[in-house]
């Protein structure tokens, strides 16, 4: 029995970056040997199992053999007579397939290291064009690593363009498409992912409401960079700058998707595409099971950030319905969650929008703390009369949200 280090561990090694988990290998093994040695199987494919001390994962070698369409079309072999070179190849990107051996010697047998040192994203097998989720790791790995100078080979390119011409996208299952979407909304550049998968022709295919945005005109005086699917992809490009939250990221992805319905008589206006953006939102996350969190703000901020864009001419009881819908006096953190995303929106535009202040967050937060310090006398929360303690705190908080806003600073 041999083990390797295997994967991300080694590939992170060589780039010096953080090594946050090690996956390994282990050729020349059965089953019944790892979990006599205190092993925990937890693989249901294939074999997986948790060393007894560390947790860390070891698998055994394998190969797989395309058998059907999509992610789960594959038949995989395992046994002690399958080499590392085997297992290595069935992996999606050269970079990806290298290994250590427990002395420390690097296993490269498909050219990783040279594709590192040259900064590309390359396949390591026509293999490659057998799983369709592949076109989703490498816009991933595109998001992660284009900062420190990576693109795809234009090769691989030509084999995503393959896989979605193929129709091979509509195989994927909604649990994985969002799987590789949510950890490439905390990846260092996500709108590479989005633009790769355009490129492709994968994003018409998995994000319909997105790809229709491009093309569709915005009017020139708020939005010097016309096109609606650029803009959506200034705004997560500024998002991902201003918060790591991958919530935030996602409410400023689908802000505009209402923008993609409009009438082309209409344009460059888009009224009312607030509401209908949410529509849209709804549909795509039921489609690719996206968690409530993710949702619930994405709604919000579709619904609010034209109003928020135009808090200081909002009268104090529109603010307070604002404040109110979005649930901010239960739920503060999703009102900085908001005012984070409408930020990306407005600037979000252009060069000369990118660092330009946005003093909506901090006219909003004002009024939500002027909102939230008001307290009704006893004597009126002893009444059993609710409508009235409702009335009443209400018209307190627009008298408070008034008052803040007529206040000098």
């Amino acid at each position: 029995m041999k083990v390797f280090l295997v994967g991300g561990a080694v590939r992170d090694g060589l780039l010096g970056r953080q090594v946050t988990e090690r996956d390994y290998v282990v050729v020349g093994a059965t089953p019944a040997a790892l979990t006599a040695a205190g092993y925990r199987a937890v693989g249901k494919d294939f074999p997986v199992f948790l060393h007894p001390d560390t947790g860390e994962q070891y698998a055994l070698a394998r190969t797989e053999r395309k058998t059907g369409p999509g992610y789960y079309g594959f038949e995989t072999r395992f046994s002690p007579d399958v080499t590392l070179e085997e297992d290595l190849a069935r992996r999606d990107l050269t970079i990806n397939a290298m290994a250590r051996t427990e002395s420390g010697e690097l296993v490269d047998p498909y050219g990783g290291r040279r594709d590192l040192e040259e900064r590309w994203l390359r396949h390591v097998s026509p293999a490659f064009v057998e799983d369709p989720l592949r076109v989703l790791r490498v816009a991933r790995f595109a998001a992660r690593f284009s900062q420190l100078g990576f693109r795809v080979a234009p090769e691989t390119l030509a084999l995503m363009r393959r896989i979605v011409e193929a129709g091979e996208m509509a195989a994927l299952v909604a649990e994985r498409v969002w799987a590789e979407t949510a950890r490439t909304l905390s990846e260092e550049r996500p709108r590479e992912y989005f633009e790769l998968l355009r490129t492709c022709g994968a994003l018409a295919a998995v994000f319909p409401e997105i790809d229709r945005l491009y093309g569709v005109p915005q009017p020139p005086q708020w939005h010097p960079e016309i096109d609606t699917g650029l803009h959506t992809m200034l705004a997560l490009e500024t998002a991902a700058e201003i918060s790591p939250d991958p919530v935030v990221r996602f409410a400023a992805l689908v802000h505009d998707l209402g923008k993609g319905t409009t009438s082309r008589e209409l344009w460059p206006r888009h009224i009312g595409h607030e509401e209908r953006g949410v529509a849209l939102i709804e549909q795509l996350c039921a489609r690719l099971r996206v968690p409530t969190e993710y949702r619930e703000l994405a709604v919000q901020v579709s619904r609010q950030h034209a109003r928020v864009h135009r808090m200081a001419e909002l009268r104090p009881a529109t603010v307070l319905e604002l404040l109110e819908q979005v649930d901010a006096f239960r739920r503060p953190e999703r009102l900085e969650r908001l005012l984070l995303a409408c930020e990306a929106d407005a600037r979000g535009r252009g060069p000369e929008r990118r660092l330009a202040p946005y003093p909506q967050a901090g006219l909003l937060r004002a009024a939500h703390e002027a909102a939230s310090a008001v307290r009704l006398p006893p004597e009126v929360l002893a009444s059993n009369d609710g409508a009235m303690i409702a009335e009443r705190l209400r018209a307190a908080r627009v008298a408070a949200i008034r008052d803040r806003a007529d206040r000098p600073g």
